[in-house]
């Protein structure tokens, strides 16, 4: 079993940038895939960013200016998050699978508010 910990959420201005990361309670050295997936009110989840085997996968309102990243040797992943925008607003949720295409663990959440 692996716990995900989310943290570095909170609130923010337009324009402005956050660090979320995610601690797994377990080596992830054999974790296939790690993602970032978020949730606003009244929305669906939805993916944000994920990493496997060193390649990046982001949604198209992300790009260029989030970046996910990965480092094994502290088990964690992390999500550079710049030039934030009001629809930004969501929960954001790390995620990992032990096989691409599944997710087995899931963490909390981390409310990431952007607002003036």
């Amino acid at each position: 079993q692996v716990q995900l910990v989310e943290s570095g959420g909170g609130l923010v201005q337009p324009g402005g940038s956050l660090r979320l990361s995610c601690a797994a309670s377990t080596p992830i050295f054999n974790i296939a895939v790690m993602g970032w997936y978020r949730q606003a009110p009244g929305k669906e989840r939805e993916l944000v960013a994920r990493i496997s085997g060193g390649i990046t996968e982001y949604a198209e309102s992300v790009k260029g200016r989030f970046t996910i990243s990965r480092d094994n040797a502290r088990n964690t992943v992390s999500l550079q998050m710049n030039s934030l925008k009001s629809e930004d607003t969501a929960v954001y949720y790390c995620a990992a699978g032990v096989q691409v295409g599944h997710y087995d663990y899931w963490g909390q959440g981390t409310q990431v508010t952007v607002s003036s």
